[in-house]
């Protein structure tokens, strides 16, 4: 498979010199020859799969574990009003 490495080069913002891509080149090619090869593969009926064991993630229960320290916090403020902090105003 001929591979213009320049081309792929500029597409990734990826400087390289003449002598890098004719390195690169041969590499690029047989990374695209093993991915041709891995198509060919027949997968029918095979179940997608996020992990390769059989595995469920354990679920916690959607629940409030934190009490509300809002006063708490807003305490050390030096101005909050109805909950929420009070700055001064930058853009006019």
């Amino acid at each position: 498979m001929d591979i213009d490495v320049h081309k792929v080069a500029m597409l990734s913002r990826i400087r390289l010199t003449d002598d890098e891509a004719a390195h690169l080149g041969p590499q690029l090619s047989n990374i695209l020859g093993y991915i041709e090869q891995l198509s060919e593969v027949n997968t029918e009926g095979v179940v997608p799969t996020a992990h390769p064991h059989d595995v469920a993630m354990p679920q916690r229960v959607d629940a409030v574990t934190n009490a509300n320290r809002r006063d708490a916090l807003q305490a050390v403020a030096p101005n909050t009003e109805s909950g929420l902090y009070v700055v001064p105003k930058v853009i006019e």
